[in-house]
């Protein structure tokens, strides 16, 4: 069958020497799901964008059922029936849903005025044709997450695109809405569609799609059929090496309690209960994960460890010494922790790789000051940053670029190595493998068991369940701002955590 969609020999370098696609030609297919996969940096997203018009290519050619194309911006590559989806959500929150979906394309009536009958009549034929389940009238502020990808894809299929571009839809999702976006792609590729599935999700790769394109620095490895194709020879094809995807956690006795978290509440300032009562124990040398459904209380729980929030009962202790109503700063010898959001809460993205590698080390250390603390010890920090590259292999052209120079799995890794190189008896990682590729991920699993085995105290919070059953001793449910679960993961089961997320209880017998 000949390809719909054919790129010939594509090029891109970014200046000065950065090759980010080189040389990739692939083929797909009208009507399947095809995914492009790849370790964080392998040209993936780069590439889908140079089909976009989002990204000049500078070399290559782009065929279109057999005829040339060449975009410029991305509404030339809609008005040829390609479209895009990003990881970023690009919707106007205060508008409805139909208002979302015809923006920039409304139909008019007389002195151009918007035909709003016509528009939201237009919006539910589509939602009916593809039987998406949004209410058009709903303000997309007030919609989840899933809502609001589902109304990113429409606005696409309103513009009657027959090839969209997927850029990691399932990372902002929670498990529980992901077979339903799957089923709606099902759909779409049966009505002709042809879907370009950009992830690093294995499995979700191979559950949803036909065919898989593995990349690998800016290179195809190859294009397989997805029936016959394995977890294990995908991650081969992605990292160039045999990838362990098994647990790797040895049994062993826990210590002594190191972080004890007693009545823990907390209202927002609304007044809505977010936190309530949660009674907690990590302790030496265990793991503990926390599992719940987006949005139960598992940020509020980070954020009054950690002091982002004060809470409005119960205590904290870390080591014995009450934590609850100090400072950030004076927690942080005791804590180290990885946020869910490296952009926003973990890193300064435009600060030099070595400013975001001695943070708070900077204000704990002595080391890393001089003249009575009115300077910082520059060969110190250097020495410092070196270290931490050598020590969690992260690869970077030069200690004084920017921190947003790094891959994705480059910028967690120099956080994580911050983090777990302050040496502090207890350890919070919050989402600390969202949006990393599988090589990352059994990277930073390693140093979490690596910190395990120094006796240290890990809570872990992941939306991804097969992560905590992977590395986790023992499992705890957040629903509705409760703990209603504490559960040691030999004893215990996915579907088991999974029903306790969605119902807060026991699966009856």
């Amino acid at each position: 069958m000949d390809p719909l969609i054919r790129l010939e020999h594509i090029v891109k370098v970014y200046p000065p020497n950065v090759v980010a696609v080189d040389d990739v030609s692939v083929g797909f297919r009208r009507g399947e799901i095809h995914a492009v996969v790849g370790e964080n940096g392998a040209g993936k997203s780069t590439l889908m964008k140079i089909l976009y018009g989002l990204v000049p290519r500078d070399a290559g050619r782009i065929f279109l059922d057999s005829r040339a194309v060449s975009f410029r911006r991305p509404a030339e590559a809609i008005a040829n029936g390609i479209g895009m989806v990003h990881q970023e959500i690009l919707l106007v929150p205060e508008y409805t849903v139909w208002q979302n979906i015809v923006l920039g394309q409304e139909p008019t009536r007389w002195l151009g005025r918007t035909d709003v009958a016509r528009a939201r009549k237009l919006v539910r034929q589509k939602i009916e044709e593809f039987s998406f389940s949004l209410d058009t009238d709903a303000r997309v502020g007030d919609i989840s997450v899933a809502a609001r990808q589902k109304v990113e894809i429409l606005k696409l299929l309103y513009r009657n695109v027959s090839v969209l571009i997927l850029d990691e839809p399932t990372a902002v999702l929670t498990p529980q809405e992901i077979p339903q976006l799957f089923g709606e792609l099902g759909r779409l590729r049966d009505n002709g569609h042809t879907i370009i599935f950009i992830s690093h999700r294995l499995d979700e790769v191979l559950r949803l799609t036909d065919r898989i394109t593995v990349m690998r620095r800016g290179k195809v490895v190859g294009t397989v059929q997805t029936a016959g194709t394995g977890k294990e020879e995908l991650a081969r094809m992605m990292v160039g090496r045999d990838v362990v995807l098994t647990s790797r956690r040895a049994p062993r006795q826990p210590g002594p309690p190191v972080c004890e978290i007693s009545g823990l509440s907390y209202a927002d300032p609304e007044g809505r209960r977010r936190l309530a009562d949660i009674d907690l124990t990590v302790h030496a040398g265990e793991i503990v994960g926390v599992a719940g459904v987006e949005g139960n209380g598992q940020l509020e729980l980070v954020n009054a460890i950690i002091g982002l929030i004060q809470p409005t009962a119960g205590q904290v202790f870390v080591k014995g010494l009450e934590v609850t109503g100090l400072p950030i700063l004076a927690r942080r010898s005791l804590i180290s922790f990885v946020s869910q959001d490296r952009a926003r809460m973990g890193a300064s993205l435009g600060a030099s790789i070595m400013e975001n590698v001695i943070m708070t080390h900077h204000r704990l250390d002595a080391h890393f000051s001089q003249w009575k603390g009115l300077l910082l010890n520059y060969p110190f920090a250097r020495r410092f940053t070196d270290e931490l590259e050598r020590k969690f292999s992260v690869s970077m052209a030069s200690r004084l670029a920017p921190f947003s120079s790094l891959s994705g799995g480059n910028q967690q890794k120099v956080i994580l190595g911050r983090e777990l190189l302050l040496e502090s008896p207890f350890v919070l990682l919050d989402q600390p493998t969202r949006g990393l590729d599988v090589g990352s991920i059994e990277y930073v699993h390693g140093q979490i068991l690596r910190i395990r085995e120094e006796n240290r105290a890990i809570l872990l919070v992941s939306a991804d369940l097969e992560e905590l059953f992977l590395i986790a001793d023992r499992i705890v449910v957040l629903h509705r701002g409760e703990l209603v679960a504490d559960l040691p993961v030999e004893k215990t089961t996915m579907e088991e955590v999974g029903y306790r997320m969605l119902e807060g209880r026991a699966r009856a017998s």
